[in-house]
């Protein structure tokens, strides 16, 4: 779809059709940033939106196991670590 740009003060802006609005899911504020093929236009995430879901479906909690827990000690382990 090809939209011309308009003048907004000393800024130039695009109208996006509603359709494309419900479409892409854009809200009242949107996230723009440059890529390598131009301007990319999306939907506002909170930060760190969905991390608690993709955690808690990683694994169950009875699973973990501490990775460093058999490595012998080491010099700063030895030497420098103080309490």
């Amino acid at each position: 779809m090809r939209v011309e740009l308009i003048t907004i003060g000393n800024s130039r802006g695009i109208r996006i059709p509603k359709p494309l609005i419900q479409q892409c899911g854009l809200g009242d504020t949107v996230d723009l940033r440059v890529t390598a093929d131009g301007l990319v236009v999306a939907p506002h995430r909170a930060v760190r939106q969905g991390w608690r879901e993709a955690f808690a479906a990683s694994a169950p909690v009875k699973d973990d196991e501490l990775l460093l827990d058999n490595l012998p000690p080491n010099a700063f382990d030895s030497e420098e670590w103080e309490w």
